[in-house]
């Protein structure tokens, strides 16, 4: 058999555009208002009652759902703006 040399063709790397997931973005953001905050500090204040005892039925369960709400309601006024 003969030795064949086979080209090696390189195709230029074309620097793609880091994607941002909105969403996430907007969360960071409407995270760091005052009622966020304070719904997240209640959040916290739970969890930390309820893992500092050993038998309880407790959970915080309310707690994040309000949190997690008033994320979502921030975030909506926005997102649909920010899709392509």
């Amino acid at each position: 058999m003969s030795d064949k040399v086979m080209p090696v063709v390189k195709a230029e790397e074309a620097e793609e555009e880091e994607l941002v997931d909105p969403q996430q973005a907007l969360r960071d953001e409407c995270s760091q208002k005052p009622d966020a905050q304070n719904l997240w500090g209640k959040y916290q204040e739970c969890n930390d009652r309820v893992n500092s005892r050993s038998n309880t039925a407790e959970t915080c369960e309310e707690e994040l759902i309000d949190y997690i709400h008033i994320l979502d309601k921030c975030v909506n006024k926005d997102l649909f703006k920010r899709l392509k």
